[in-house]
């Protein structure tokens, strides 16, 4: 791996929980507290490698449609996550953002994201975004409702970016999905246009940093071209 061309900003549609509890007999649930430690290890070998931003999605708009009693265990899961990994967080630098529609979690649980995103603001080592109650769609649709309540005259790219909920946070390099998913699951569909993108059949629980290792040397691996030619990038 090349130290010298580490992704600044990776994020990753952590797939497969369910999958990997299914083939060992287990509950959903215990899918999702493995994937939960999966995500402990990956924030701490992106501290490790350089990676300045980790986004991941954690729980999208259309999450609520599971049954009750999983999206009660996540709920929980959120919240006991914040509670034993906050100082571990602080550390270590890391600053966190809970990003999405915030409104619809219990007044508990949005109290302890807040309180989790004021503490860790001032941290700069490398960011960890976690998106909930998330939605590529709803946010372009917040983006935009929020530029025609501001009374501007004209929507452009900038005002959109602007106006995300991932404002002032560069776009990522490298889309990671695991579980071999070939789909983004409408995720950052306006921030990933120009990501490179890295599947893996590898299910989320059992994805570590070995798995995050080989997904940044593939990426390592290709030439970025944002719309140019090979020749125009070699000419540069």
């Amino acid at each position: 791996m090349d130290p010298q061309n580490i992704p600044r900003h990776i994020a990753i549609i952590m797939d497969g929980n369910g999958r990997w509890a299914k083939e060992r007999g287990l509950p959903r649930i215990a899918g999702h507290r493995e994937g939960a430690e999966s995500l402990r290890v990956v924030l701490k070998a992106c501290n490790e490698f350089g990676v300045k931003y980790l986004t991941v999605y954690a729980f999208s708009t259309e999450n609520w449609q599971r049954p009750k009693d999983e999206v009660d265990f996540l709920m929980n899961l959120f919240a006991e996550t914040i509670d034993r990994e906050l100082d571990e967080l602080m550390a270590n630098r890391i600053r966190i953002n809970f990003l999405g529609r915030l409104s619809k979690f219990s007044p508990e649980l949005q109290k302890k994201m807040k309180e989790a995103m004021e503490k860790t603001k001032e941290n700069d080592a490398s960011t960890l975004n976690v998106m909930v109650n998330y939605g590529g769609r709803a946010e372009l649709a917040d983006a935009v409702q929020a530029i025609i309540n501001e009374g501007r005259g004209t929507v452009d790219e900038e005002s959109i970016s602007q106006h995300l909920y991932t404002k002032n946070i560069p776009d990522p390099d490298l889309l990671i999905r695991t579980a071999s998913e070939m789909r983004v699951s409408n995720f950052l569909l306006w921030q990933i246009a120009y990501a490179e993108i890295y599947v893996t059949p590898v299910l989320w629980p059992d994805f570590r940093r070995e798995q995050l290792k080989e997904a940044i040397e593939s990426y390592q691996r290709r030439v970025r071209k944002f719309g140019k030619t090979e020749e125009q990038i070699d000419a540069s």
